[in-house]
């Protein structure tokens, strides 16, 4: 019986809303693309930023490797993806093949209610881009290809994307620079000016130069140092972290933690 209290001690209570927060939070930092590629996640420095157990931050890491969001390595743990030249044509091969069919279909069923859902994205994106919110618009970049499949109502066509997208928006966040995200804005709406038009052939050329530009604009020559410094890239130092979560007694609020733990969206 102590031993079992002595265990939950050691690895903390369920706290669902916590990890989240936490996921949140380096999930943010890798689509802003201030985690370079290459950049190790090193637990105990992680559990210190945030004031949790590193079994929390064991969890939060094992969830976005299986998102594909970070490697993980047996053995060495969890870093940012680090794709080869040859990962990066694959992935987009993938996605200009799968979207080519996915807008065949969709010409059938497409109706002036998804037109107006896409419009309003295309708005979101565009004021993501305006406004410098480099996490946001990786976000909404892959939300608008996501739009275009689910319409057709397959599920194994909007997970395959779904996988795709998890990949390849951490390549665009890490290697893409964040001035060309007006560009993506630019090319999703080309997209949707051939849907309206009813021409699937013009739409399914403009997604695949759409892709294209994407692949070409990846500069994959960014590489983490040696030292990156975690702390400084969540914003907090190292002898008493803002958002600090204590698992003990005294410690703040669930909602106060969640909220100290947000990273504030720029612009």
């Amino acid at each position: 019986m102590a031993k079992a209290r002595t265990s939950r001690r050691r690895t903390g209570k369920a706290d669902p809303e916590t990890d989240e927060a936490v996921y949140q939070a380096i999930l943010r930092a890798i689509m802003e693309g201030k985690l370079k590629a290459g950049t190790k996640l090193v637990e105990n420095l992680l559990a210190q930023i945030f004031k949790v157990s590193r079994e929390r931050i064991r969890k939060v890491l094992h969830r976005l490797g299986a998102e594909r969001r970070l490697e993980m390595i047996p053995n060495r743990g969890a870093r940012v993806p680090r794709p080869t030249l040859d990962d990066v044509r694959s992935v987009y091969e993938a996605h200009r093949v799968l979207e080519a069919g996915v807008l065949v279909q969709l010409i059938r069923v497409l109706d002036d209610k998804l037109l107006a859902r896409l419009d309003a994205h295309l708005a979101e994106e565009r004021a993501a881009a305006n406004r410098g919110d480099r996490a946001a618009s990786v976000r909404l970049s892959g939300a608008f290809h996501i739009h275009l499949v689910d319409a057709l109502g397959n599920a194994d066509l909007s997970r395959f994307l779904r996988d795709l997208l998890s990949r390849s928006s951490v390549m665009v966040s890490v290697y893409e620079p964040a001035t060309q995200s007006i560009c993506a804005v630019d090319e999703h709406g080309a997209i949707v000016d051939a849907l309206r038009a009813r021409d699937a052939a013009r739409a399914i050329d403009v997604s695949r130069d759409h892709f294209l530009h994407v692949e070409g604009r990846l500069r994959l020559e960014k590489e983490a140092s040696a030292s990156e410094d975690l702390a400084a890239i969540f914003g907090r130092g190292n002898d008493r972290p803002s958002g600090a979560v204590r698992l003990h007694r005294k410690s703040p609020s669930r909602r106060g933690v969640r909220a100290s733990l947000q990273q504030p969206k720029s612009g």
